[in-house]
């Protein structure tokens, strides 16, 4: 930039002093050359120093944006799921329940209730009801797919929506579940193991049903499950016994 200010300056000065005299006029000669080597340097230097903060500032603020939206995305995250198990929460859990429903030609939905839970608590403690409910949602998981909607939707209950599946292979997830809960040695200190097990009522999906239809005829099945001896699965009144 010095270089070619040099030379800008050289140029002007030879358009407004046409002639000879430029090239014998060594004053005329070094104003032209220093005038530019003290304005033009210290000039320069200045706007490209700038010119670096600033792209230093641009990496910085994109770095800032970067983990900015890293951050929203975990606390996004954070905001769907349940504080203690880490599954979908309630309102996550039935919206999705919700798209899901809508999209979907074929479904069910299994809702899990842990049996006992109130003597579990009762008897050895809230940390202990803790700790067996955590056992019991890694159980769940195991026995499910990716591709299944599994949440929290209460204290002890959970639902699983199984997308694209139909009742038989819905029955076999069901009292697949049902079996690796019923398979958890859960040991409470001195007391030794204290059995788990879970009560499952599944309502297959339907264009013409509403999801609370759905939910609600779930339910009803759950309940027929704990009226019958808990520890089973139960669809559309068809007991399968433990």
């Amino acid at each position: 930039m010095t270089l070619i200010s040099v030379v800008v300056s050289l140029a002007i000065c030879a358009i407004v002093f046409p002639g000879p005299v430029l090239l014998f006029d060594g004053y005329a000669w070094t104003m032209c050359v220093v005038c530019p080597l003290v304005v033009a340097w210290p000039a320069s230097a200045y706007t490209y120093w700038q010119k670096d903060r600033l792209n230093e500032a641009i990496a910085e603020a994109r770095r800032a944006h970067a983990e900015l939206g890293r951050a929203h995305e975990l606390l996004s995250e954070k905001a769907r799921r349940d504080d203690m198990t880490g599954m979908l929460n309630r309102e996550t859990f039935f919206a999705m329940l919700e798209q899901a429903h809508a999209r979907s030609r074929r479904g069910v939905l299994l809702v899990i209730d842990v049996d006992n839970f109130k003597r579990i608590n009762d008897t050895h403690g809230h940390q202990t009801g803790d700790a067996a409910l955590l056992e019991i949602c890694a159980a769940i998981e195991r026995s499910t797919r990716d591709s299944d909607i599994v949440g929290r939707i209460g204290g002890e209950e959970f639902g699983v929506f199984l997308d694209g599946a139909d009742r038989p292979e819905a029955r076999r997830a069901a009292e697949r579940i049902r079996e690796e809960v019923a398979r958890i040695e859960f040991r409470v200190g001195e007391d030794g193991t204290v059995p788990l097990s879970v009560s499952i009522g599944g309502a297959g999906h339907r264009a013409a049903t509403s999801m609370s239809d759905m939910l609600r005829e779930a339910d009803r099945r759950l309940y027929e499950a704990k009226r019958n001896g808990r520890n089973r699965v139960i669809f559309d009144e068809q007991l399968l016994a433990a």
